[in-house]
């Protein structure tokens, strides 16, 4: 294939000693003949240029192989960071910025021209040559993002932790240690560190811009003194020796280490200046667009459909909304979001995302057989142009240094920045608007017009296979008519039809497509959330779900004993809406994720999207509360009926209560009473089978004339039998 060697591709390799390596594709020419590598494992050395032809004859031979996962690929996010690991990364980025910009490839790749580049950047930053090289190898090893420059903390013990002093002297020997007027040095102390910050505070976070080694001077001066003297009327303080006070370079790491660089520069700079100078770059002046992968322009737009619930057909979800992602040099549409989600970061992040996704399995999830051919768009840009609505805040910071994307912001008022989209939404409505059931028409909701949300038929999965075809229509048949085509093309006899556009500008015009692993596009795009752990799973927005590590770790059991703490309970996730059947728990180093199923008993929530199934646990709780409604009226209508039972029991209790028997001769005739009563209940309970109502009348008539017949004393009366061995009793302990 044509298309098979992108930016960032892993190349694994076998050398004439049979030893085997791993190249990254760093840069490839417009034409696609040269492309420079560079091992990733390599401890010294420089990217080094191959023929393209070369690189895919060594695939196609089996000598060589593209490698589909990353091992230096990192799955973390920047909130996961700590302040040293990024004070660290952009300080490294600082410097490397300017050499591995767009500009400078593939004039950073040669010697003749790497040495004078680095030379100035390290003058600049009053850095060593040589660390300016090992933080370009690094970015060129570990997949050119900004997150490349991170320091390997994951090999080392103790994370996030600071080590303690002992007594022996860290770090490397002074050269002159030996010298008593320069010392060994000291190992910095919690003292000073506190000293440290307060100098900073003092002497360096202020208008007044002193340098560091100035605030240095001064602390030293303040704070690291024998005693006060006085020459010559003027105040002096006579320092302690040099070997046991901190050093210019201890200052300094501690300050890199400890410090917030965008608090530094608005208080040595103020607001205005620092948002002027310093910020991060946003938006770029520059549209032009050479190749495929070049720019992307990113929109939304509310469809004028109105949509039903998949749960259940007579429920109204309202209109979709329809996020397209376009290639600005081919006019391919590359991404597409359609959902609930309003203009929004979210929505956003869903388009980016399936513009970095295998076009095969996303349509196969709709019902639609393709070919790798038919939707050839599994790649990140090297810009994209949004709205300042999405694309600006802190979600993209994210974005930026993980990606190595640059986001670029139309002006306000100015939707004719990404015209390509705009026209598009046009034609998206053009193709539908005749087929659709629940089309908004012009003359919606003005008097006498028919309410169209009743015609509503289509559900949000029918509506995104309706424009997942009309994509593909666009891409393969659509004519652009005023394209203006370049003379190669008209040499080439290509026609504006997109997906002409790409394959020509893939094979003449590349160099900014990239891929990256799915996992990392994703992890850097989808939206977090909070889940808990309980006893009967992880929950999470009302379902609950399992995996390996919980079961293992007998998460569910301790949550039902109550043996986890609240913050032990609360877990980070990440999500996709439009999957709800899993949720993705991230590892602390960020190298891996823990997958998590939907339990089996929630199969109701399987493989529909999160906000039906929000709509549906917001419907069933409404169902809920008007159900607590009714139930609390019938409960107040049994309390009355028991209060009205009692009521009648106590009025019968005061009927008898001066029958002259005392409190305690009521007690002690509970046993008696008790089996008196129960003799009564077996006369009324006790079953008599096989008898007639006319029967049962006549015998009850014929017992009632023998038991009146009969002497009082051979008649069952058990209280009198029972107070007759009472007085027996009582006659026997008198005596």
């Amino acid at each position: 294939m044509i298309d098979d060697l992108f930016v960032n591709d892993l190349i694994e390799c076998t050398d004439e000693s049979g030893n085997n390596f791993i190249e990254r594709v760093l840069w490839i020419d417009e034409g696609y003949i040269i492309a420079f590598v560079f091992d990733i494992y390599a401890a010294k050395g420089f990217p080094q240029s191959k023929s393209v032809n070369e690189i895919r004859e060594a695939i196609s031979d089996g000598r060589a192989s593209k490698l589909k996962s990353d091992p230096w690929a990192r799955l973390v996010r920047d909130e996961e960071l700590s302040d040293v690991e990024k004070t660290i990364r952009d300080k490294a980025w600082s410097m490397i910025e300017p050499l591995i910009s767009s500009e400078n490839e593939p004039s950073i790749y040669y010697r003749n021209v790497r040495g004078s580049l680095v030379k100035q950047v390290a003058q600049q930053h009053e850095a060593i040559e040589r660390t300016i090289y090992q933080y370009l190898r690094r970015f060129w090893q570990r997949g050119k993002c900004k997150n490349a420059l991170l320091p390997d903390y994951i090999n080392s013990g103790g994370k996030g932790k600071q080590r303690k002093a002992g007594e022996k002297k860290r770090g490397r020997p002074r050269k002159y240690g030996e010298e008593p007027e320069i010392g060994i040095g000291i190992n910095i102390t919690e003292e000073d560190k506190r000293i440290f910050r307060i100098a900073i505070n003092k002497f360096y976070n202020n208008p007044k811009q002193n340098s560091l080694t100035t605030a240095y001077e001064l602390m030293i001066k303040e704070y690291y003194y024998e005693e006060i003297i006085y020459e010559d009327g003027i105040q002096k303080s006579e320092l302690i020796s040099p070997e046991k006070r901190p050093t210019l370079t201890q200052f300094k790491y501690w300050y890199e280490v400890e410090q917030d660089i965008r608090k530094t520069f608005i208080s040595r700079k103020g607001a205005n200046r620092y948002a002027l100078q310093n910020r991060a770059i946003m938006g770029s002046s520059k549209m032009e667009s050479l190749g495929p992968g070049f720019r992307f322009q990113i929109d939304a737009t509310v469809a004028d459909v109105y949509l039903v619930s998949l749960y259940n057909r007579s429920w109204i979800i309202g209109r979709p909304v329809i996020y397209v992602v376009i290639d600005v040099f081919s006019r391919m549409v590359v991404g597409v979001y359609v959902g609930l989600e309003g203009p929004s970061w979210a929505g956003a992040m869903m388009a980016l995302a399936n513009a970095a996704t295998d076009k095969v399995q996303f349509c196969e999830e709709y019902g639609i057989q393709i070919t790798q051919d038919d939707w050839p768009c599994h790649h990140i840009p090297d810009a994209i142009l949004g709205d300042r609505g999405e694309l600006v805040g802190t979600k993209v910071e994210t974005l930026i240094p993980n990606l190595n994307i640059r986001v670029e912001n139309a002006a306000s008022y100015r939707a004719d920045w990404k015209g390509l989209v705009e026209r598009y939404f046009r034609t998206i409505h053009e193709y539908v608007k005749p087929f659709l059931p629940g089309y908004v028409d012009k003359d919606f909701r003005q008097r006498g017009a028919r309410d169209y949300r009743l015609d509503g038929k289509l559900d949000l999965y029918q509506f995104t296979e309706i424009i997942i075809r009309c994509i593909l229509h666009r891409n393969h048949q659509h004519y652009l008519s005023n394209y203006e085509r370049e003379e190669m093309m008209i040499a080439d006899d290509i026609s504006p039809i997109p997906i002409e556009l790409w394959k020509w500008g893939i094979a003449n015009r590349s160099g900014r497509l990239r891929t990256f692993p799915e996992d990392i596009v994703k992890l850097n795009l989808m939206p977090t959330g909070k889940a808990t752990i309980t006893a009967k799973g992880i929950k999470f927005k009302g379902m609950y779900y399992t995996c390996e590590k919980a079961r293992r770790e007998l998460w569910f059991e301790k949550a039902r004993s109550n043996l986890l703490s609240k913050s032990d309970k609360s877990l980070d996730i990440s999500y996709d809406p439009r999957k709800p059947n899993f949720i993705y728990l991230r590892s602390p180093d960020g190298r891996d994720f823990e997958k998590c199923v939907l339990y089996d008993p929630e199969e109701r929530y399987s493989n529909k999207d999160l906000h039906d199934i929000e709509y549906l646990l917001a419907y069933e709780e409404l169902q809920k509360q008007k159900g607590r409604g009714k139930g609390l009226q019938e409960k107040v209508d049994l309390i009355a009926q028991i209060e009205n039972v009692v009521s009648k029991a106590e009025k019968m209790a005061e009927a008898v209560q001066d029958d002259g028997t005392s409190n305690r001769q009521k007690v002690a005739g509970i046993r008696g009473n008790r089996t008196s009563e129960k003799v009564k209940q077996w006369e009324l309970e006790g079953f008599e089978l096989a008898i007639t109502q006319t029967q049962s009348n006549s015998e009850s008539v014929e017992t009632q004339a023998e038991d009146s017949e009969k002497p009082k004393s051979l008649q069952s009366n058990h209280l009198d039998l029972l107070r007759k061995n009472r007085q027996e009793r009582k006659r026997g302990q008198k005596q």
